[in-house]
């Protein structure tokens, strides 16, 4: 059985080289490499995290993605994080672009920066580059930058969600006339088809992956994805020291969900706003890593967006992707 896509879904599966108009989105730090692996196995594309791939899951980096490449012979992508920080970050990304390229990763989605020294290396190789964006202002960057298409990041998502509905940020965003992903929210079919016929060219799913038999994530983790709805879903400032979308755990109760008066000044200063990000991006590295793979539940600090509501179950990356394919199916 084979489903029909709209015409949107159907381009942007032919560009990619995938089945499917599905991405599995990047996660830190549920991103492991038999996730990844395992979406693109699926008849999608699964999108490798770096930091998750070596210091969370413990890979050599370009070991981890040979690995991924003997569990699957499909397309797999690469996320790049390429916001201004320090030169040994900028050197070790680049790096790890480099080694992407060599080892044949062709899809790379690039976030908090403008992309025109991923874009030159990527093209070189013929390969496509697609860029998280919340609003219009971030899209035009990043299509001035040279960027193939764009990820879409709507109020739903899990991790740093936007502010717009799936249905508002597509409208301000499908006149620039590049390809649009729908990033946020989407854990069913009903989603997944919502957004395709609306016109959007494919879908990232992160939140929906967590519970798959392929994460590594732990138990106590996926059960949480699985028994919280909607409402559970807040948004805490104390992971990164802007908004992140987590579960409303216990421990998120108890620790609360805004920063102080003295890190929102640092926030707020062109200089300090520097080493205020390196500071919360250490400490959510460590954090949530500890956090995802506790069995015991205790160190509930967990993202996830949404989606959580249609989730119900714990499946295989293969029967979730099936799952979300029942509508529009042709013999």
């Amino acid at each position: 059985m084979k489903p029909e896509f709209p015409d949107a879904a159907k381009r942007f599966c032919e560009q990619v080289g995938i089945r499917y108009p599905v991405i599995g989105g990047p996660m830190y730090p549920c991103s492991n490499p038999e996730l990844t692996a395992a979406v693109s196995a699926a008849g999608g594309i699964g999108i490798l995290q770096p930091i998750s791939l070596t210091y969370v899951h413990g890979h050599d980096y370009r070991e981890g993605i040979r690995l991924m490449r003997r569990l699957t012979d499909k397309p797999i992508g690469m996320n790049a994080l390429i916001e201004k920080s320090s030169e040994k970050y900028r050197q070790r990304m680049s790096l790890w672009i480099d080694i992407a390229l060599e080892e044949g990763v062709r899809f790379f989605v690039t976030s908090l920066g403008k992309p025109d020294w991923v874009v030159e290396r990527v093209h070189a190789a013929g390969g496509l580059v697609y860029h998280d964006v919340t609003e219009l202002k971030w899209a035009r960057i990043g299509l001035d930058n040279g960027a193939d298409g764009l990820i879409c990041v709507n109020n739903r998502a899990g991790g740093h969600a936007g502010e717009r509905t799936m249905r508002t940020l597509y409208e301000e965003l499908h006149g620039l006339g590049a390809p649009l992903v729908c990033a946020g929210g989407i854990g069913e079919a009903a989603g997944l088809w919502e957004a395709l016929d609306y016109g959007y060219a494919a879908c990232q799913l992160g939140t929906r992956f967590i519970a798959s038999h392929e994460c590594r994530a732990s138990e106590a983790y996926k059960q949480a994805v699985i028994n919280a709805n909607e409402a559970d879903i807040v948004l805490s400032e104390r992971i990164t020291g802007i908004p992140v979308s987590v579960i409303n755990t216990d421990f998120i109760k108890r620790s609360g969900t805004r920063i102080g008066r003295f890190a929102r000044w640092m926030l707020s200063g062109n200089t300090t706003k520097h080493w205020m990000r390196m500071y919360y991006g250490l400490k959510s590295i460590w954090q949530l890593k500890r956090s995802s793979l506790d069995e015991t539940g205790e160190k509930d600090y967990w993202q996830a967006g949404k989606s959580v509501s249609g989730i119900d179950s714990i499946e295989t990356c293969e029967t979730i992707m099936q799952r979300l394919l029942t509508r529009g199916v042709k013999k």
